[in-house]
């Protein structure tokens, strides 16, 4: 079974996405948090957690217990693979292709959304076969 999931928690700051560098440095971030939930690092984690993210959850380890109930397959995981990326203005759109400890393969697309202050920020859940 391939389900999508959208994962909302990266923040990414810098310049302007529009070069290959940017997916560089995007991917660069996803990874350091994908390590951080491996090592059960939750101040780790949610140093990369979108403002919106923290203000939903205002601690680290409340933002860590959403991610393990919520994202299992992000949390856990047997493999964590950069898939196709691209670049529309001020975004960046990262696909991972991730089979979860069960064996299950999952898509997750991190959406990294330039904000007012010049920081990007994944931006939306959704998970496959529901309505958009």
């Amino acid at each position: 079974m391939r389900a999508v999931l959208v994962v909302i928690f990266v923040l990414l700051g810098g310049a302007s996405a529009r070069t290959a560098d940017d997916v560089a440095a995007a991917q660069g971030v996803i990874r350091a948090q994908e390590q951080a939930f491996v090592r059960d690092d939750s101040a780790a984690a949610y140093s990369h957690a979108a403002p919106a993210i923290r203000e939903i959850f205002p601690a680290p380890d409340i933002f860590m217990s959403m991610v393990q109930n919520g994202y299992a397959p992000v949390y856990r995981h047997k493999s964590f693979e950069f898939g196709e990326s691209r670049i529309e203005g001020n975004r960046i759109a990262q696909r991972v292709h991730i089979v979860d400890a069960n064996g299950e393969a999952w898509e997750a697309l991190y959406t990294l959304e330039q904000q007012g202050d010049g920081s990007y920020t994944g931006c939306s859940l959704l998970k496959a076969g529901q309505a958009v």
